[in-house]
């Protein structure tokens, strides 16, 4: 009996997607729920898995192809229970081919990780499903005999290096937007045309909330199963209080229409190998700080592993990114349409201050505040960050929402 396998069905913020990698070619032998191809979105990277044990007896669709949602994009002829290949041993995953761009056992991401890390995947022992090499296997490589090896390579590198040089060539290498970049592309684009977008800055004193994480630290782990009390806890709950004094930050333009939204669902932007994206803490004003930072956590674990949702990634209201873990020390975050506001954290330095009429030292960040210009005034948006700072800077306030 033949068994179609489709393409899942896409939401309504996504029109379609692009074969990413096929798993399996026609003539293969599946197991049910098995890996067969990945899907590549704007947004996410989706599996789909075989719906019956069988063999592939069609492709219809090749790796770049378009694919639309529900689209019939393979067949299989059922048959009896396959069983999936057992993950090979050492021996066998070293005669694995080395080739990064034919090898079917090699999942996507781990694939582009081995590339930027220049790492042979004929080296690295598999652990997946059906003898696949994971991310994590390749993330925990270790080379043999890399100490002894370094200087060799340090030298060749040099060498090559000065040869280019001495040679004067010019060295290119032109590679293809993903389909997520590309479109993370076209609506940043967007947003610098269709919204009047503007930024506020402001700057918060952490010296109470990072001694709350001092004090309760190791209790705050034990209590909550090892989560731990970071800044991003805090920040998300002042500004759901902040979003309730002035709704319209919260709020969306559809038309001529604003939508003011009856709930605070924050969007937390996490970097990926692949780009940024945007999970959203649902309901976050019923959330605890605990509850924050592990959905955070989560999100962050999944966001890395590819494994992220589109429903995990859509319909915020408003949103937060922290370039300060990468050292940025001020920025104009851009809005992610159709919000009208996006927070900017940035890294936390020790800076000379003036509190009561004395000089003093504090762990001082910046913050900024870009919004829509067409929707929120000058005074409401600074007067959003002032509130945010106070609740930060006095984290009492939080808990009582005063």
């Amino acid at each position: 009996m033949a068994i179609e396998i489709k393409a899942p069905t896409y939401p309504e913020s996504v029109q379609e997607g692009s074969i990413a990698t096929w798993h399996k070619k026609a003539g293969d032998t599946v197991a049910r729920d098995e890996l067969v191809v990945d899907i590549e979105t704007d947004k996410v990277v989706l599996e789909v898995v075989a719906s019956a044990s069988g063999t592939i007896t069609e492709v219809l669709k090749n790796e770049g192809d378009i694919v639309l949602s529900n689209e019939v994009i393979a067949r299989i002829e059922e048959g009896s229970e396959v069983a999936p290949s057992p993950a090979p041993s050492i021996e066998t995953s070293q005669v694995q081919s080395t080739s990064l761009d034919t090898d079917p056992l090699v999942n996507p991401a781990a694939k582009k990780l081995a590339e930027e890390r220049g790492i042979d995947l004929s080296q690295v022992q598999a652990s997946g499903k059906g003898g696949r090499i994971t991310k994590e296997d390749v993330v925990n490589f270790t080379p043999v005999s890399a100490a002894s090896s370094s200087s060799a390579v340090e030298e060749s590198q040099e060498s090559a290096e000065q040869q280019i040089m001495e040679a004067g060539e010019r060295v290119e290498r032109r590679v293809a937007m993903t389909r997520m970049r590309s479109r993370i592309a076209e609506r940043l684009l967007e947003v610098t045309q269709t919204t009047a977008s503007l930024t506020t800055f402001n700057e918060v004193d952490m010296s109470a909330v990072m001694g709350l994480r001092k004090s309760y630290q190791d209790e705050f782990v034990k209590t909550h199963n090892g989560t731990r009390l970071g800044f991003m806890g805090f920040f998300v709950k002042a500004s759901v209080e902040a979003l309730k004094r002035f709704p319209l930050v919260n709020a969306s333009i559809d038309g001529t229409d604003i939508i003011y939204h009856g709930y605070q669902d924050i969007g937390v932007a996490v970097s990926t190998e692949r780009g940024l994206v945007v999970p959203v803490l649902r309901n976050a004003e019923n959330m605890s700080i605990a509850t924050i930072e592990n959905s955070i956590g989560d999100y962050a674990g999944k966001a890395r592993d590819g494994k992220l949702t589109i429903d995990e990634m859509t319909g915020g209201t408003f949103t937060i990114t922290n370039g300060g873990v990468y050292g940025s020390l001020l920025s104009t975050p851009i809005i992610n349409p159709p919000q009208t506001a996006i927070l900017g954290m940035h890294s936390i330095q020790q800076r000379p201050v003036v509190v009561d009429g004395e000089i003093v030292i504090r762990p001082i960040m910046n913050l900024a505040l870009s919004y829509d210009h067409r929707l929120i005034d000058g005074k409401d948006a600074v007067r959003f960050l002032v509130a945010i700072k106070q609740l930060i800077e006095d984290p009492a306030k939080i808990l009582l929402e005063i």
